[in-house]
């Protein structure tokens, strides 16, 4: 599948097969060089260019591209870290016949660079003239093509390898991404993205890790069927707070609603029932004295969200266990994520794996504490999480990751800044409770809502603000449909 992310190993496991099925090494470096120049002469204008080429096959592709783009006209000047070692770049590189120099550490004005010295398979900081050259080139404000991945970063963690890293403002990678293309740490080293198709073929064994896009969930998206009614699109109930902090739960359930559940019923606390009133239209409101009346109201529901602004202390903790014994799915966020800090097992205890935490950073940390910290990025954080919690766990962030507890993994890339305003979240709980009631997988679900989130931000725009969200929802939805069923 086309939004595959490989790691490393992965890749290297197809680029053998293919070697195996008869592609060879070179062949395989003139496919990756032609479509860098590809890349580069559709976003740029003639200039000179300096390739920087290391010992490797990265390095070999980097005389392939100085090579094609000195056919097209462009001055072209190739400067050494070291001597090809590889067979296949020792070839490519005979068959440069332009400049070659050693590493110069002075800026070319209006020069581009080409940064072809390590790749994606280093696992150690740069070095010497390396890391020198890369420490001076942070300064230069030049545009700098990285071909792969940006030398000194790791291709797996997304992260520098030392203090050293090359920041390019366009990536050309081949296949698939990698999950420093996909991680936010690692895309403000990759600049803009381009992954080329090589012709190969899919990597061996299972993948887990894919991009999300609708292409891994849309063939699934709960559509109304022509004989659809309210009570079969789904019943959702959300958890209001007291009477002052009502706001966040009526986010959640319009946004259910605009998503296309059903009926959405807001769950109110007696003292809350006037100001909730006066907000609702299309929602119902039902009044709740305690976990007996929760039970019995959920007994009724498709999936409950439960935790935005719904207060923090043992009122929530009860609340959830009341909803959880009716085998209603859960979106756990806020506050009900924040009451288990001091026992994040009993919340375990609770969950299946129909249900879903949304936590954000910060909530991640009091609920699965030090775990960021223990592992090498966020897909590894979320995926132990949801494997502890039992429970599919949807990490927010620049690159959310949800992740289920099968090892199912997925990252998006579509976050736009505006999102990052209060009651944001509390929509997007909303929007995965939403689709959960309406059927879909809540991994699913989960990918889905937060797709359909970072769309509705981007459609807006500056000066978003919660309250917008579920308003840009049919524009969004409405194009989904038109690609489904064009």
């Amino acid at each position: 599948m086309a939004h595959e992310i490989l790691t490393v190993a992965q890749m290297a496991d197809v680029d053998r097969a293919a070697v195996a099925g008869g592609t060879s090494v070179v062949r395989l470096m003139e496919r990756a060089g032609a479509a860098v120049v590809q890349a580069i002469v559709s976003r740029y204008r003639l200039r000179p260019v300096v390739v920087w080429c290391g010992p490797g096959n990265n390095g070999g592709d980097g005389y392939v591209v100085a090579r094609h783009l000195a056919a097209l006209g462009w001055p072209v000047r190739v400067e050494v870290a070291a001597s090809p070692v590889t067979e296949a770049a020792q070839a490519v590189a005979r068959l440069w016949t332009g400049e070659v120099g050693p590493l110069r550490f002075e800026a070319l004005p209006e020069a581009l660079y080409v940064d072809a010295l390590l790749g994606a398979g280093l696992t150690r900081p740069l070095e010497g003239d390396v890391a020198r050259l890369a420490k001076l080139a942070m300064e230069w404000n030049v545009s700098i093509i990285a071909i792969d991945v940006p030398s000194g970063l790791s291709g797996d963690r997304g992260k520098p390898l030392g203090d050293a890293v090359f920041k390019a403002e366009l990536t050309v990678t081949f296949h698939r991404r990698k999950p420093a293309h996909a991680l936010a740490a690692g895309r403000a080293f990759c600049g803009e993205v381009v992954v080329s198709d090589m012709g190969l073929g899919s990597v061996p064994g299972s993948v887990g890790l894919m991009e999300n896009t609708p292409a891994l969930w849309s063939i699934r998206f709960p559509w109304p069927a022509v004989d659809a009614h309210k009570f079969r699109r789904g019943r959702l109930k959300v958890i209001s707070g007291d009477a002052w902090r009502t706001g966040a739960a009526r986010l959640a359930a319009r946004a259910g609603l605009r998503i296309g559940a059903g009926v959405v019923t807001l769950l109110s606390p007696p003292a809350a029932l006037g100001v909730n009133a006066a907000h609702l239209e299309a929602i119902m409101l039902e009044a709740f004295e305690g976990e007996t009346d929760l039970e019995a109201s959920a007994e009724a529901a498709d999936a409950v969200v439960i935790g935005p602004a719904a207060g923090i202390g043992e009122g929530t903790v009860r609340h959830l266990f009341a909803i959880a014994r009716t085998g209603a799915a859960l979106v756990v966020d806020a506050d009900a994520l924040t009451s288990f800090r001091h026992d994040p097992d009993l919340l375990f205890s609770a969950l299946d794996r129909d249900d879903v935490l949304t936590p954000h950073a910060g909530e991640f940390e009091r609920i699965f504490p030090g775990l960021l910290g223990q592992v090498p990025e966020r897909i590894t954080a979320a995926r132990e999480a949801a494997q502890r919690a039992g429970a599919v766990v949807l990490l927010k962030g620049p690159d959310t990751v949800v992740a289920a507890p099968d090892g199912r993994a997925a990252v998006s890339l579509n976050a736009v800044p505006w999102l990052a305003t209060a009651g944001s979240g509390d929509v997007l709980a909303g929007f995965i409770g939403g689709l959960i009631a309406q059927g879909m997988d809540s991994f699913e679900a989960a990918c889905a809502g937060a797709w359909i989130h970072a769309e509705c931000g981007a459609s807006f725009g500056p000066g978003l603000i919660s309250e917008d969200l579920p308003g840009l929802v049919p524009s969004v939805l409405g194009r989904l449909y038109a690609d489904r069923f064009a």
